[in-house]
């Protein structure tokens, strides 16, 4: 019998092991990847050993010894694959606008010279009698930098290592990231309470109707949502043909390739993330409440503001959680429906991930999203733990 409760657990875990194991590959791995190259930086090192240990100790005036340049040309004589040896330049070249160039002509004189025989870099280029080069190379050659995370929010560290202003559309697009995601989250909220309401004041087939129109686009692709926007929203779509067939405008409304379409089709989307908290909250409410407090003498609008509102905020706050987390992260709807001003965060992740390959930015615009997200969820999961914490 002692070893019953033992099998027991033995049993429960290799039950749940699948599931841990699918986390780890699917979701932890792919996080701490994430993470792991948003900090790491060894692109030049890996090309340039004899360069980085001897670079190490120089103190970054003037120019650097002699066994620094020596090292330098060993480097640049060493067979090394095309492609490593090409990230390094760009990497190189994103610290001083040139590098391209200067290590293209450095690295053919190097390898045509006689072995043996002196090399002047100086003499190939008299740009290597200019600091600023030595200076990006020592810059470049750390394992772990946070060069990406700084210039994710345009920001970089100028040769003296402190921290300055960098010229960046990162810091523009992430305030119009969080910006339509704001503003997505209250038109959500405005839409979303009184639908909600009417869902949970309602019965029969009447509630079951309006439950199954937020459900429905749930159950639909994102991807074929998007698309019927764009059907809907072009200048001879049904939403321009109606108002020209009412009368209420005279030409065409731009309602697509701009942040109007953006905030329209991404609020019918996340929609339903608003309404249904609301509604679960709406539910746990006594009917006789607003009944009670119209007995009492208050109108139907104060006794709204002053008894079913603050009960209902606990799911408002939840569901504006919700839809804001899930909007910050946004990439096909933008893309498809939106113009070059109105591209979220996401895109440029997507740009600098399959676009340029630098995988370093990408990992730190990602690590941004994914903190702000974070502190999000923790807040949304303290909020759905105390539903009465809001409305105290």
């Amino acid at each position: 019998m002692s070893g019953s409760p033992a099998r027991g657990r033995v049993s429960a875990l290799l039950l749940v092991a699948p599931l841990f194991l699918f986390l780890a590959a699917f979701f932890v791995w792919p996080l701490a990847m994430m993470i792991a190259v948003s900090v790491t930086d060894g692109t030049v090192r890996q090309v340039m050993p004899e360069t980085a240990s001897a670079i190490r100790s120089w103190d970054g005036s003037g120019l650097p010894p002699a066994q620094v340049q020596e090292a330098l040309i060993a480097d640049l004589r060493a067979p090394s694959e095309q492609m490593a040896f090409g990230d390094a330049v760009r990497r190189l070249n994103s610290e001083v606008s040139g590098f391209r160039t200067l290590l293209g002509r450095t690295a053919s004189a190097v390898r045509d010279a006689p072995p043996g025989q002196p090399v002047d870099l100086a003499g190939i280029d008299p740009r290597w009698g200019e600091g600023r080069y030595w200076q990006a190379l020592q810059r470049a050659m750390p394992n772990y930098t946070d060069r990406n995370l700084l210039a994710a929010v345009d920001l970089k560290r100028d040769t003296d290592g402190s921290i300055a202003a960098d010229v960046s559309a990162n810091r523009v697009i992430m305030v119009r990231t969080f910006t339509i995601a704001a503003l997505v989250t209250v038109l959500c909220a405005l839409i979303g309470l009184p639908y909600a309401m009417i869902a949970a004041a309602s019965t029969g087939w009447v509630r079951n109707v309006m439950l199954l129109a937020v459900l429905l686009p749930l159950w639909t692709s994102l991807l074929v949502r998007t698309a019927s926007w764009v059907i809907l929203l072009q200048n001879e779509g049904l939403i321009n043909k109606a108002l020209l067939a009412v009368g209420i405008v005279d030409q065409p409304l731009q309602l697509i390739f701009n942040r109007t379409g953006v905030i329209i089709a991404m609020t019918h989307v996340l929609l339903p993330f608003m309404v249904l908290p609301i509604y679960s909250v709406l539910l746990g409410i006594p009917r006789n409440l607003m009944p009670a407090a119209s007995s009492l003498g208050a109108s139907r609008l104060r006794a709204f503001w002053h008894v079913l509102l603050p009960m209902a905020l606990p799911g408002v706050a939840s569901g504006a959680l919700l839809v804001f987390m899930v909007a910050l992260g946004y990439y096909i709807t933008p893309a498809l429906v939106g113009g070059a001003e109105d591209q979220m965060i996401s895109s440029v992740i997507a740009f600098f991930a399959t676009g340029t390959a630098n995988w370093g930015m990408a990992g730190a615009l990602g690590l941004i999203l994914l903190v702000t997200t974070t502190a999000l969820y923790f807040v949304y999961g303290r909020l759905s733990r105390s539903p009465n914490m809001v409305g105290a």
